[in-house]
């Protein structure tokens, strides 16, 4: 069964100006960036987007905007319920809805605590299916914050075989649970799309349906590159992989504003300003601009290299 929501889907920041506002011009240079990069998808309003941190009426508005400016060129998928009540989470979960995303993504750890079970988490998952349409496509993301829930082999089975849910973003950091999952989905329309860039490239290898990343902010292409050519060079595929694998552990330098540091680089837009990260990451990670040189040089040594190949 094909997978509409599979591939290079990345996690897509925000933009701010100074005054902590969004910079919409910016964000809809931001947008054609990641697909002139190869993006097969997006993935708005989620821990990269700084969702905990935006209002509603915000969160709305960016998954909107969003489809607008696709236009339809690839999907859509956002998340945005960030409360603790299942009541808000309905307002928040049908409010992104009507926006025109081609999936709203939920998130695992609002549909339970800590400390329970699946039998907690199915009543949930039930209870909101059932104030969401029918017929309207679902995700889910096992978002780290505020505290990352992973899903159980039998969760993952019952979502797969439900017919409702066509995109999962991994983040169980682990190759062996990623290959579970591809077989408890096979035949599904459910697409496993892998978070970590450590096992990038070996849970593509395995037949995992994507990378859905924060290194896709950075270099989304490179990533596309051994989804579609790197069985066929897996020489350069597995100096390539070693060297993105090496440039995501920067993710602690104040990432999201890392990001924003290179989209600055590179015209994206002007403004680091992010509600994640307030400080200054050049104050508190020392040589992190230096840090990010050596991703962008490296990056651009891997593209001259795949187009000497051609």
């Amino acid at each position: 069964m094909p997978h509409a929501m599979q591939g290079i889907f990345p996690v897509v920041i925000t933009p701010f100006h100074a005054d902590n506002t969004i910079d919409w011009d910016g964000y809809a240079r931001l947008i054609e960036w990641y697909i002139d990069n190869g993006s097969h998808g997006l993935f708005a309003v989620c821990q990269s987007s700084e969702m905990l941190f935006l209002s509603l009426e915000e969160r709305v508005a960016l998954a909107r905007f969003t489809v607008k400016q696709v236009a339809g060129r690839v999907p859509v998928v956002a998340s945005g319920h960030i409360s603790d009540s299942m009541a808000d989470q309905k307002t928040e979960l049908r409010a992104v809805a009507d926006t025109g995303v081609d999936a709203v993504v939920l998130v695992t750890n609002r549909l339970a605590a800590a400390d329970e079970n699946s039998t907690q988490f199915r009543a949930r998952m039930d209870d909101l299916l059932s104030a969401l349409p029918s017929d309207l496509s679902l995700g889910l993301y096992e978002c780290p914050a505020p505290y990352r829930r992973l899903l159980t082999d039998d969760e993952v089975s019952w979502c797969a075989h439900s017919g409702r849910f066509a995109f999962l973003k991994d983040v169980t950091c682990d190759l062996e649970h990623v290959k579970r999952r591809l077989t408890l989905v096979e035949g599904t329309p459910l697409a496993i799309n892998n978070a970590n860039a450590a096992i990038a490239w070996p849970a593509i290898q395995a037949g995992g349906h994507g990378f859905s990343g924060v290194m896709n902010n950075f270099h989304p292409d490179l990533y596309r590159w051994l989804m579609d050519h790197g069985r066929a060079h897996p020489e350069l595929a597995a100096e390539l992989d070693t060297f993105m694998v090496l440039a995501a552990m920067s993710e602690g330098m104040g990432y999201p504003k890392l990001a924003k540091h290179y989209h600055r680089r590179i015209g994206t837009f002007d403004s680091v300003h992010s509600r994640t990260i307030p400080y200054d990451i050049t104050e508190k990670h020392w040589a992190v601009e230096v840090v990010l040189d050596h991703i962008v040089n490296g990056a651009e040594r891997f593209r001259d290299r795949i187009r000497a190949l051609s």
